[in-house]
């Protein structure tokens, strides 16, 4: 019987392998620029003009003045911290500050902190709040525990009093935890 002279062509010098190639590298090229907003014109001026507006409301702080990059840098850092997780004043400034966080000068990230209003810091505690209550379970007096502990999320009291309450998670006995809880006031003002 003779033998087969044919040899197999390798993998790489088949005409489909290639193919595949091609399909592979046009699936992540517009996988890409799908992600990026692909390079369409309006939409990069859109993201400009945000950009620039953004930078002008963080750029100049209540009577005018210009302020600092870094000031703003640590403004746009506690805008992040903010809409993604949420965090108390306090919690905020010391991860704005701290040597494991931001490590902004104290200054800046009193800026960044007082640049948040009052109902600001109240939604942020009852996005952490929901948290402790729905993903982990915990009861309304356990969820004010973790919210106003120093070692927790350092929430004044009226806040996690406010978010318990917004959360209809029941009444809490605050009556021992207030003088725990008060310590949390930290002066941020700069003063």
């Amino acid at each position: 019987m003779p033998k087969d002279n044919k040899t197999k062509k390798k993998f790489y010098k088949r005409w489909w392998f290639w193919v595949l190639v091609v399909i592979a590298v046009i699936v992540i090229i517009s996988a890409s620029n799908s992600s990026n907003g692909g390079n369409d014109s309006s939409s990069s001026k859109d993201k400009t003009s945000k950009t620039a507006k953004s930078n002008n409301d963080s750029g100049n702080n209540n009577s005018g003045k210009k302020v600092s990059t870094e000031y703003n840098n640590a403004y746009e850092t506690a805008k992040t911290y903010m809409s993604t997780q949420g965090m108390s004043k306090k919690g905020l400034y010391d991860q704005l500050t701290a040597d494991t966080g931001e490590k902004f000068k104290p200054e800046a990230a009193t800026y960044a902190v007082n640049k948040f209003s009052e109902d600001d810091y109240k939604k942020a505690a009852v996005k952490s709040a929901k948290t402790y209550s729905k993903d982990m379970h915990l009861s309304a007096s356990d969820v004010y525990s973790q919210l106003t502990s120093d070692s927790g999320e350092k929430y004044t009291p009226d806040e996690a009093k406010y978010a318990i309450n917004k959360l209809h998670l029941g009444n809490v006995d605050t009556s021992n935890s207030d003088n725990q809880a008060d310590t949390n006031d930290t002066d941020t003002s700069g003063n």
